[in-house]
């Protein structure tokens, strides 16, 4: 209705109210309408907000490595600089400030950059999200100033954060160790109390993963302790980096040096020479390939386990139904049974159906033709026992309920079919395990089909004769004129359906986990490409007692592949521990579950790490080719 010009909205639509039925018919404002759809829309999205500011906490997170590694550089070689500042009077403290003030410029300046990428990012992400089926109303693009305050605030403060113990590093430098001496290499006894540190946190976080392996339900719990348990283990690996990096980039550095001689050698070496630097800019890679690993093993072994109970207990060819989800006539299984090719023919039918309080969803089918299109386990009793008022439950339905085989109980049917909910007196005649063929409880097609959705069935399973599956489908579907309508599954089609939501998951985890993987390159690039400026020097004697330009360029080259695997190799065992030990918290909605590792593509994550090592170093292995000799030695 439209209110006439000057009427208000509330007082109206009590008006209307007062004229229409008590049951049956409501009258909404449009102001109220408005409200309501916003709401929705809000609680619609807010999952989607959520995942998207995990991952940019991921981001942000990985970010940190880089600036940390690459503010401790320049640190390291502005130490004759510190060390003046120092002797002409500076504090420790204004040190501090100076790096600190720094830092928050440059994080100023890369957040507001951030901002406009992604400011057209969310312009671009309506309608990408629009043609997959989100259904987002129209209006303009809102900016809020928390959104906006939000992202110059985060940026800044996580570029200071990152940057304060290397500001503390550099305010302890001594003014004389500075000025007679280049970088000194990291005391023992800090490495020492980090490997401890390392360790204690890694132990911890182990020992609580082991715990959450033992637990067999996805409480929330459950799923907080696994996640408190997850970030204890990835921070003491992050930790323990540095320890870590030595045996790993040793072996690395075996096979390097077999395959490409002397520099494999001097790749090895220069990747071991400072294993903070290392382990820094290998965690990046590490930390996304850990989720990545954790995701992908987690997300094969569910799609297994779906697979597995998406036809479990069915040994019919293929399942009819409708593709809108309204349910087929009872006429149509009929004929189904005359096309040239079905053996047999199952209509199954659901309704609600509430025991001592309990609720689960019925299946209502033909007794004697089950046995032809399903192969359902019965713990007790058996399908031959069904009929008119006797019913099968499932061990869990039975569980909640205290239902055993020979009880007999009041069962009341009732859905949203538009008819009042049903008495009737059951006699339970068979417990069966849990199966994706029928529902909680099973009971006669006669009993289930008056309170069934619209009077129809939910699908028809059918049997083909002896040879005549393949091809089926289409006799099926040409019998009705093809009707878009009519959905017809193989049992391979089924599985797929099943499966499809976890791949479409995955798919889109891996675009923004892509993120991390970017930022580990950049990591990388910037680290390769300040190490060659501080072996300057040294590159060139390189050159002078021999080695050409290739062998420098490989030299580099070699060493972000080392840095770069070392990483993977991290990366990967921590995601499959996790993923193993997380993968009990599914037993309860999977029964099927188990950690299946998905080799083929394990394989090819290391192989993405070679190349991102390969990509990562052809700028600063550039650089360090185009080095004049004579001048690079002469460089102070």
């Amino acid at each position: 209705m439209a209110a006439a010009p000057g009427t208000d909205q509330h007082a109206l639509t009590e008006r209307v109210r007062a004229l229409l039925p008590k049951e049956g018919a409501t009258a909404t404002s449009g102001a109220e309408l408005a409200a309501e759809q916003a709401r929705q829309t809000s609680e619609n999205t807010e999952a989607l907000t959520k995942m998207l500011l995990v991952f940019a906490g991921i981001a942000l997170f990985v970010g940190m490595f880089i600036i940390a590694n690459t503010f401790t550089m320049l640190i390291a070689q502005r130490g004759r600089e510190i060390a003046l500042m120092r002797a002409v009077g500076a504090s420790r403290r204004q040190v501090v400030r100076s790096v600190l003030v720094e830092a928050g410029l440059l994080g100023l300046g890369a957040s507001a950059a951030g901002l406009v990428l992604g400011l057209g990012i969310a312009a671009g992400l309506r309608p990408l999200l629009d043609s997959a089926g989100a259904g987002l109303p129209d209006g303009p693009l809102v900016v809020a100033p928390t959104a906006l305050l939000g992202s110059l605030t985060v940026g800044v403060l996580v570029t200071v954060l990152a940057t304060w113990l290397p500001s503390r590093k550099a305010a302890k430098i001594a003014p004389v160790e500075a000025l007679s001496s280049a970088e000194a290499s990291a005391p023992a006894r800090g490495m020492r109390v980090r490997n401890a540190l390392g360790a204690l946190l890694t132990g911890a976080g182990v020992a609580v993963m082991l715990y959450v392996s033992t637990l067999d339900n996805g409480a929330e719990t459950n799923l907080l302790l696994a996640m408190f348990g997850s970030f204890l283990t990835l921070t003491g690996t992050i930790v323990l980096a540095p320890l870590l990096s030595r045996p790993l980039v040793f072996l690395a550095g075996r096979v390097t040096t077999r395959l490409f001689g002397v520099s494999g050698k001097l790749a090895q070496e220069n990747a071991l020479r400072n294993p903070r630097r290392t382990a820094a800019t290998a965690s990046a890679l590490m930390i996304g390939l850990t989720l990545t690993t954790g995701l992908t093993v987690a997300g094969h072994s569910v799609d297994r386990a779906m697979s597995r109970a998406a036809v479990q207990g069915l040994t019919a060819d293929y399942r009819i139904a409708n593709s809108a989800y309204l349910g087929l006539d009872p006429k149509l299984a009929d004929k189904i049974a005359d096309v040239p090719g079905v053996a047999a023919t199952t209509p199954l039918a659901s309704a609600g159906l509430t025991v001592d309080g309990e609720y689960a969803l019925v299946s209502g089918l033909d007794p004697k033709q089950l046995g032809k299109v399903s192969d359902i386990d019965f713990t007790s009793g058996s399908a031959a026992a069904l009929g008119p008022g006797r019913i099968a439950v499932s061990e869990t339905y039975a569980g909640r309920a205290g239902l055993r085989t020979g009880d007999i109980v009041k069962g009341r049917f009732d859905l949203d079919s538009g008819k009042p909910a049903g008495l009737k007196q059951l006699t339970v005649v068979g417990v069966y395990a849990e199966n994706r063929v029928v529902s909680g409880v099973v009971g006669d097609l006669g009993d289930v089909l008056p309170y069934a959705m619209d009077g129809g069935y939910d699908s028809v399973l059918v049997k083909a004769e002896p040879g005549r599956a393949a091809g089926l489908d289409r006799e099926i579907r040409s019998a009705f004129g093809d009707s878009p309508l009519l959905k017809v599954q193989s049992r391979e089609q089924i599985t797929r359906e099943e499966s499809g939501a976890i791949d479409v998951m995955l798919a889109m985890m891996y675009g923004l986990l892509g993120m991390a993987a970017v930022i580990a390159i950049l990591g990388v690039i910037n680290t390769l490409a300040m190490s060659v400026y501080e072996r300057t020097r040294e590159i060139g004697m390189l050159r002078a007692i021999g080695l050409d330009r290739t062998g420098i360029r490989r030299m580099v080259r070699l060493e972000s592949v080392v840095i770069s695997l070392f990483g993977a190799v991290l990366g990967i065992g921590t995601g499959v521990f996790l993923a193993w030990t997380g993968g009990s918290l599914t037993a309860s909605g999977l029964p099927d579950y188990t950690t299946t590792v998905p080799w083929p593509r394990l394989a090819l994550f290391l192989a993405v790490a070679v190349l991102i090592g390969i990509l990562a170093s052809l700028w600063p292995a550039g650089r360090a080719a185009r080095l004049n000799m004579l001048r690079a030695i002469n460089a102070q």
